[in-house]
This record gives C-alpha cells, sequence and structure tokens, in this order.
C-alpha cells in the first residue's frame, strides 16, 4: 500500500518523557544502583501490561493510578519502598528536573521526510488540553495537517469514532491511511474497526506483547517511510 496520510500517536510514539532518569536518582538517593536499560525495560513491560490487562487506565489522570503503577514497576526491579512516598518523591524529582515530554531524535526528520513525499500527517491522541503545547514545544505541530485530540473531541481511543472524526477533517478514506502508535489495544485495534492499517511501535522487539503476533510491529517510526513503499494491504480484523 502506498498511503496517503499517515496518522500518529502522541505519546512513546513521538514524545517521552524522561522518567527512568527520575527513578533512577530515587534509587541513589537510598544506595541502590540499577541500570538506566534495566530500569527502562522494567517500565516498558509495565505499560505494556497496564495496556494489556487495565485498558484505558494510562489514559486517565496519573493521580489516579501512579501508586498501583509503582508497586508493579517495584516488582519487576525486585525493590520495594512505601508508595505513597515514592510516589510524592518522584514527582517532586520530575518537577525540579522540569517535568516535559521530550520528542524522540527523529521524530522531526520521520515527519520532514513523509511531508517531502506528499504524504499528509495527522495526529490522533488520547490525551489532555496540552497535547497542542506538547507539540509545539518539540518543535512537531508544523508536521501536521491535522491534529485530533480526545479531550478536544470527546472521544477515546479505541473507539471507531475518533478514527472516523479524523478521516472526515481530513477527508480522505481509511484504506488511505496508516496509522502508528504503541498500543495495541487502542491503536491497532481501534484504528482497524475503522478501515486503517496500523503499525505497532515496540522498542523491545516482542518483549511486552509476547501474546500477539502482530507482524507490522517495529521499533520506532523510523521504519515508517519504508513500510509506505513495501507493505501490502490485509484485513486485520
Amino acid at each position: 500500500m502506498r498511503a496517503s496520510f499517515v496518522w500518529f500517536d502522541l505519546g512513546y510514539t513521538l514524545v517521552y518523557q524522561q522518567r527512568e532518569e527520575a527513578y533512577g536518582q530515587f534509587l541513589r538517593e537510598r544506595g541502590i544502583e540499577l541500570g538506566h536499560a534495566e530500569i527502562e525495560r522494567a517500565y516498558h513491560v509495565t505499560d505494556k501490561l497496564f495496556m494489556r490487562e487495565y485498558r484505558g487506565v494510562l489514559g486517565r489522570p496519573p493521580t489516579t493510578f501512579m501508586t498501583w503503577y509503582l508497586g508493579v514497576l517495584n516488582h519487576q526491579l525486585g525493590v520495594s519502598f512505601n508508595l505513597g512516598e515514592q510516589r510524592q518523591r518522584l514527582e517532586d524529582i520530575q518537577n525540579e528536573r522540569g517535568k516535559r515530554w521530550i520528542g524522540f531524535p527523529y521524530a522531526k526528520s520521520v515527519l520532514r521526510e513523509l511531508k517531502e513525499r506528499s504524504v499528509g500527517v495527522g495526529l490522533i491522541s488520547n490525551w489532555d488540553g496540552s497535547a497542542r503545547q506538547v507539540l509545539q514545544d518539540n518543535e512537531l505541530i508544523e508536521a501536521f495537517d491535522h491534529v485530533v485530540v480526545s479531550s478536544e473531541v470527546g472521544i477515546e481511543k479505541p473507539s471507531p469514532r475518533i478514527f472516523a472524526h479524523a478521516l472526515r477533517l481530513a477527508d480522505v478514506a481509511a484504506e488511505e491511511c496508516l496509522y502508528v502508535g504503541d498500543n495495541y489495544y487502542d491503536d491497532v485495534i481501534g484504528s482497524a474497526k475503522a478501515g486503517m492499517d496500523a503499525v505497532l511501535i515496540n522498542r523491545f522487539g516482542q518483549l511486552g506483547i509476547e501474546e500477539l503476533n502482530y507482524r507490522l510491529t517495529v521499533p520506532t517510526i523510523e521504519a515508517v517511510p519504508e513500510l509506505l513503499s513495501t507493505h501490502t494491504r490485509r484485513q486485520l480484523l
């Protein structure tokens, strides 16, 4: 399929937070040393567990689930703390460091390449009112033809209605589009129900998604331009 429009998720597809650094600092303050890669993989596995078992939770305000999330994360790393105190200290560290979302180093270049190939670029994200500011802060906003944010339209992924809304906005058919995101249950299933094909982002191969056998899985969005030339449409659901 030579898609004429590519839609992206936002968090951990285009942007990320330096949460591993904050967690590492928290550990060092308590005399514990764990490598960045080990912490990163534990966060990844915890994310995927929540996406699979507790769908929709990660899209809620962090205050509603972070203590629970940290308990699972700590278990992955074999450590244990007072969860309320840990949550508060991590929040303080992140505030001290400047709590913000940072664009992956390749995000701008991939979006630019798509634009140079006359491919439409859009965003469909479950996010609060800060989504456009996150794009602006990372100099990504200009690359997008259309931005669809759940908090603005009152619909969330995986509902096919949010994807249908985006298609109407861009005046394109689902068959012309490719969706790219890191949450199989929100992104792949949701977009498939709307008639789109999807690329699943998973930075560590099959880690955390061992139950899936999804062939269009890549580590980063850097693979997307090539996929536009090599991918053949197929029925997902």
